[in-house]
């Protein structure tokens, strides 16, 4: 990935999801452009790893342990958040979890479908509760919210997943004309098929099959979502509030044409 433009010089940063993956990503991207970075989730000692690794390139990170379905600990890490960093400017709400695996709608227990709930929206909107009058204190914000293109398009099977992300949507939406007159943009990114500890996991065969399934014929890169994130939050995209930015190859703009190599 070619280096980060340093636009969000002198920004205090949350990261939520942030000790692996694409929020790892986001953080370190984020410090790279010159922000100083909270970084948030239930693994403390990943979050100390990813942490380290910052600092070892000249950045600033802050490791906060943090379950988003808490509303005390988000509590608590938007305040470490003012208090070690000096205020707030950026967010990006990244974590998510629960759910359950690719079940029939009517297979699916309460619970299962109540965690997805739980961490991916009741979570995003605890975040921008407390994150959004931090920034007011500021003056103003920007804030992302990490969707889906099963936010969009729904996916057989994953009934709590796409409702989570149908409604963090919605939710983001709703926060975007709340407060833009007020200077603070919220937005989302939908990423579709990235490559992620979750598809790594799956393997070669997995993996190519999913990228022969998008019109640019290849799987997204980490890096390549932490760039969508550090754009939006930066005055670049100075005008854009409620907006959902897909980062899915073009999966959701149609059919692809069709390729005799496409299947191998």
């Amino acid at each position: 990935m070619a280096e980060v433009e340093r636009m969000l010089e002198g920004r205090r940063a949350i990261v939520t999801g942030a000790s692996r993956g694409i929020g790892a990503e986001i953080a370190t991207a984020m410090a790279r452009a010159g922000a100083a970075v909270v970084l948030a989730a239930r693994d403390a000692e990943a979050l100390e790893r990813v942490a380290a690794q910052i600092a070892d390139t000249g950045g600033r990170a802050v490791p906060v342990p943090t379950d988003v379905s808490d509303p005390a600990a988000v509590q608590r890490m938007v305040a470490t958040a003012v208090e070690e960093l000096g205020g707030l400017d950026v967010a990006v709400n990244n974590a998510a979890g629960g759910g359950h695996a690719p079940t029939p709608l009517a297979d699916v227990l309460e619970d299962q479908f109540r965690s997805a709930l739980a961490i991916s929206l009741e979570g995003v909107f605890l975040s921008l509760k407390y994150e959004i009058p931090a920034m007011l204190e500021m003056g103003g914000g920007a804030i992302v919210n990490m969707a889906s293109t099963a936010g969009l398009d729904a996916v057989a099977g994953l009934a709590g997943y796409v409702s989570a992300k149908h409604g963090l949507i919605g939710l983001t939406k709703v926060a975007a004309l709340d407060y833009a007159a007020q200077g603070i943009r919220v937005n989302a990114i939908a990423p579709g098929p990235i490559l992620t500890e979750r598809l790594q996991a799956a393997g070669e065969e997995m993996q190519h099959r999913a990228g022969m399934a998008m019109p640019m014929r290849r799987i997204g890169q980490p890096a390549e979502v932490a760039a969508a994130a550090v754009w939006l939050c930066s005055d670049h995209a100075s005008f854009i509030p409620g907006a959902t930015l897909a980062i899915d190859g073009g999966k959701l703009a149609g059919t692809p044409p069709f390729s005799a190599s496409s299947g191998g």
